[in-house]
Formats: structure tokens, sequence, C-alpha cells
């Protein structure tokens, strides 16, 4: 491993007349280099908050724990890829003489990171509940073949995940819970075994949806998994721009019972098309094949300006844009479908749920179901 210094300016004050002394040095960030062969998790563990851990290009055999604040962690392209280690589809512990203190690490947050890497993912962004890991950046590499999620993140404020490139993860590519302002740009998540990004407050209890003080996910590709981006319990999120392609089912916004429901979630200028893989049903959920965005158990949320175009199947969650009953029996209420061009869905609009104050207006479409929302 190699180390380096980005050039920094130390700040001298000579104001002339005054007996004032110079300005304290401006704390220099370190680039750590990492070549394949080398431990990515050495280099983290000894990064300070705001240095940058960079990997060249090849294929890293490890899991990585990143419990560090305003750490960089970056590779060169899609050249630099991220698999689990030969024969184990768990992850690597953090090196035993790491300093927790020097490195903005605690005890609890360590420990949990560890837990994360060895539960089969591949990338770990974990902060803890008392203790938010702030100001993450993970960007330009390659996460596969990992048994559970390519990039998982906990309890982190401020993360951004930036072309990164997550294909045949076990079941997410990309995911994060109980996180907040968190920015998801011009990703690719390919071939996972459920949702290719997946944004939730937490999978582990019952609880009302969470607000994310205005995640985005933006320019990002979803193609070839079950679902592209899931939104489960979740609140003040916007989906932008992205391609989604290939999936069962392209965009799911999935409240429940619990109080606040999920909702004021903005999804816009996104193109969703040919979204006709077959998926089984789940215990959870039914059969998938030909879905474009679902709402269900959601609220106050805004659906327009999206091309969505050629999504065919037989589930009964198929069509271009549908609104559906959650699987608990909640509804959804005072969402707008407004402004979108779909084309050759199956059908374009559908609304099977018995909520109050949802309305389909300005949506260019032929198909509908019941007639005439188009």
């Amino acid at each position: 491993m190699k180390k380096c210094h980005i050039a920094y300016l130390a700040c001298t004050a000579a104001l002339i007349g005054t007996g004032l002394g110079a300005a304290p040095p401006v704390a220099a960030h370190r680039i750590h280099v990492v070549h394949p062969g080398e431990s990515i998790q050495k280099a983290v563990d000894a990064a300070q908050p705001g240095d940058t851990v960079l990997l060249t290009y090849g294929t890293y055999h490890e899991s990585v724990d990143v419990s560090t604040p305003g750490l960089t962690l970056r590779g060169v392209g899609r050249g630099t890829v991220l698999e689990p280690a030969a024969g184990a589809s768990t992850g690597t512990t953090p090196s035993t003489g790491s300093d927790p203190a020097k490195n903005g690490k605690t005890g609890k947050a360590g420990k949990a990171a560890s837990s994360c890497a060895a539960a089969g993912n591949g990338i770990c962004v974990v902060g803890t509940k008392d203790h938010n890991v702030d100001d993450v950046t993970v960007a330009s590499l390659t996460v596969t073949g990992f048994a559970k999620t390519g990039l998982y993140a906990t309890e982190a404020d401020g993360l951004t995940v930036r072309r990164v490139t997550a294909v045949k993860n076990g079941v997410w590519g990309i995911a994060t819970e109980h996180s907040v302002h968190g920015l998801f740009r011009d990703n690719t998540a390919r071939d996972n075994g459920d949702a290719g990004l997946f944004l939730a407050n937490t999978v582990k209890e019952e609880q009302g949806a969470t607000d994310t003080e205005g995640t985005v996910v933006e320019h990002n590709r979803l193609e070839g998994n079950r679902i592209g981006v899931t939104v489960r319990r979740l609140r003040n999120l916007t989906l932008a721009g992205n391609h989604l392609t290939g999936n069962c089912a392209g965009v799911f916004v999935v409240g429940d019972e619990n109080k606040p429901k999920a909702g004021f979630v903005t999804v816009r200028d996104n193109r969703i098309e040919r979204n006709n893989k077959s998926c089984p049903k789940t215990a959870r959920l039914d059969a998938l094949q030909g879905t474009g965005i679902v709402l269900t158990g959601a609220e106050d949320s805004l659906v327009t300006r999206n091309v969505i175009k050629d999504n065919v199947g037989k589930s009964p969650l198929s069509g271009g844009i549908v609104l559906f009953k959650s699987f608990v029996g909640t509804t959804s209420e005072r969402n707008r479908i407004s402004d979108n061009l779909l084309r050759g869905n199956s059908p374009d609009l559908v609304n099977t749920d018995t909520g109050k104050g949802n309305t389909f207006e300005g949506n260019s479409c032929h198909s509908s179901k019941p007639a005439g929302l188009c």
C-alpha cells in the first residue's frame, strides 16, 4: 500500500501592522493507494476523516467495512472490481491493530460493520443509532457476486454513491436503511436477486415511515433485477431521470399500516420500458411481470413526466402506473399521477385502490383500468 499527500494550503496570515501570528495550518487529507493483492481494509482502517482510499485497476477478493466519517472509497472505473474471497460469501473483518478513536469509529460501529461484512455484503457503510457515519463517498468501482448486497449502508448521513456498478449480488445491488441525505447518481445495478436499489427505514422491525430529509436517486440504470428501485416505508425522497428496463417491475413505492405512512415521494422524468421479466410469487409479494411504477400504501406522492412504454404481463400488478391497495389493506391517498407519456403497457394506467384523493390528470395514454383514467 502506497500513501501520498494531496497538496494543501498552510494558511499564514501575515497581517502587516498587527501583532497577530500565523494562522494554524489546514490539515492535509491523504490518499491511500491500494493495488490488487493488498488489503483495502487495512487502508480504510489507517485513514483519517476526509482521506481517500484509491483502488487501482484490478480485482479485489474481500469485503470492506467503512465507519470513518468523510472517507472516500474510490476506484478507477468498472475495471476496479470487488468480489467475495474465494470459497466464502463472508467478508474480512477490520484489522485488529486499528485504533477506533483515531479514525472516528466507535466500538459499536466497528462491531456492527464486521457483522455486516460477515453477513455476505460487499462494501458496508455502518454507523450506530447513537452516531451516524457522516459524508462517506463510494465511487467508480464494481461490486459483484456477494451473497447479500453489493453495497449496504445503515445509519448513514450524507452518503454519496456515484458510478458504482452492482451486478449479480444475491439480494440487493445497493441498499440503505436508517439513512438520510443520500445521493445515488450515475450507478448501474444489474441482475441482482431482488432490487437493484433498495431504500428502506428498516426491514428488521415494524415502525412508521421515516424522513430521508431529501435523498435523491437520479440518472441510474437499473436492469434485469426483480425490482429496479424499491422505496419502502420512507418519506421525502426523489427518483429522477433514471432508466429502468428488463426488470420484473420498475419502481415500487411501498407503505403499510404503520404511522406515519410512506409518502411525499416524487417519481419524475424517468424512462421505464419493457420491464417484462417474469418473477415468481414470494411470501410477501405476488408474481411480478410487466410493471412500470407501483404505489401501494403511500400518500401525497407525485408521479410526473415519466415515459413508460411496453410493460406487459399477467400479474395483478401489471401495468404502466399502478395504484394498488397494500397487502395489509392500507389504501393510498392524495397521490397525483400527471403528465406522463404511456404507450403499449398492459394497461397503461391501473387504479385498484379505494383510497381518497388520488388524481389522474394530463397523462397521454390509450388504456386504463377502470376505463376513463386516460
